[in-house]
């Protein structure tokens, strides 16, 4: 398959007209809009035929898509940072009344302070809202978990949250592989819900539900989620033999396989982490893991991932303020079943988009060689621009 020069907006948008929505609904929020242009264009240049619909907010945004999902339609829609939040409401529903329909999170900083970097607070605030969330490499990743993204969630009647880094991806220009049209048509196929609203035949999605019922209902929304990982690794072990390519499933391994240290990351980061794992492979040998599923956390296949590390370094974008590093305190839960689990060393880095230079990798590793290592830190804060009480 040919390659093409594509800037990563315009490339998940020609994933998404691949996999043919009938309802697109967004609202304007860099660094998303690059992708909901591209889409607008094809449904006016006749290339897609699909609703748009430009509405007044991100709030109205996930309120017709959630609608277009239940009237039988498929449906799509992207946001980024403070318009995320907006959705939250929403978001919940969509989850909860089990709407498959497929969202892209332009991973960026909220506020305040307002900042236009990339980090994944925004995904990261929403983690339980009841979403599949999928997090992206790089664009090509980006093209190809989008396409997946629509089979998981109408095959699991789960909504599915992609999340690509702003900027760093979204406004990428490289080359990419975009498949064809009879490809995603038969890895996907049509849209289907099991309970499309119809008013030949009525029923009710979203009932009010007593205290009798509601624990049952959670209960099956999370097992619902954690059956989701079979759906999430078959689709990559299809498309893999379809295109040659694989996302990883869950998550990923590299580096020399008898290494005691591993680095654990999500999202771009880990293209910057394994160009320097090549250049620092003598002086600071380590594993990288890529955590491509954050829900469901993949918990079985972390545990046997991290079989035979000592040491274990999770680096997040993203910091529960007053608690740490988020990914850091699911993953020593997850470790803490183990016989003879690593140490888990917890780092917030680049937020707000701050650089994330190759010689991190050989810090991070050397750090988490020291006898006392901090629960969490911050990796790449300024100390000589901290009050002195805060150093």
């Amino acid at each position: 398959m040919a390659q093409q020069p594509l800037e990563g907006s315009q490339a998940i948008a020609q994933a998404v007209a691949l996999c043919r929505p009938q309802v697109v609904a967004a609202y304007p929020i860099t660094p998303q809009t690059h992708i909901v242009e591209n889409l607008a264009k094809l449904i006016a240049d006749g290339k897609l035929a699909c609703e748009l619909v430009s509405v007044e907010s991100e709030f109205s945004a996930a309120s017709v898509v959630l609608g277009a999902a239940a009237a039988g339609s498929r449906a799509y829609t992207a946001t980024s940072s403070q318009g995320l939040l907006l959705m939250t409401e929403v978001l919940f529903n969509i989850a909860g009344l089990r709407v498959p329909l497929v969202l892209t999170c332009a991973n960026r900083t909220v506020g305040a302070p307002v900042s236009l970097g990339n980090d994944h607070q925004d995904s990261m605030a929403v983690r339980d809202a009841g979403w599949v969330q999928l997090y992206c490499a790089d664009n090509q990743e980006a093209i190809d978990t989008t396409i997946h993204a629509f089979r998981i969630a109408e095959r699991c009647e789960l909504p599915v949250m992609v999340c690509v880094d702003g900027f760093t991806l979204t406004h990428t220009l490289e080359p990419l592989e975009v498949p064809a049209q009879q490809q995603v048509d038969n890895f996907v196929g049509p849209y289907a819900f099991a309970r499309t609203l119809k008013p030949t035949d009525p029923i009710t999605l979203g009932t009010v539900l007593s205290h009798e019922f509601y624990p049952e209902v959670r209960h099956a929304h999370h097992r619902a989620l954690l059956d989701a990982q079979e759906e999430i690794v078959a689709a990559d072990r299809e498309w893999h033999a379809l295109t040659g390519r694989s996302t990883g499933g869950l998550l990923s391994i590299e580096g020399p396989p008898d290494a005691q240290t591993a680095i654990l990351t999500i999202g771009s980061i880990l293209g910057t982490l394994a160009d320097a794992q090549a250049e620092y492979r003598d002086q600071a040998p380590a594993k990288l893991i890529k955590l491509r599923a954050f829900r469901p956390f993949p918990v079985d296949a972390l545990k046997q991932a991290c079989e035979g590390l000592r040491e274990l370094v999770v680096v997040e974008r993203a910091v529960s303020l007053g608690s740490g590093g988020i990914i850091a305190a699911e993953v020593r839960a997850a470790l803490s079943e183990m016989s003879s689990p690593p140490r888990v060393h917890s780092y917030a880095i680049g937020l707000g988009g701050r650089d994330v230079p190759m010689n991190a990798y050989p810090k991070l590793v050397a750090a988490a060689q020291s006898e006392s290592p901090p629960r969490f830190a911050i990796f790449d804060l300024q100390p000589a621009k901290l009050p002195a009480e805060d150093r």
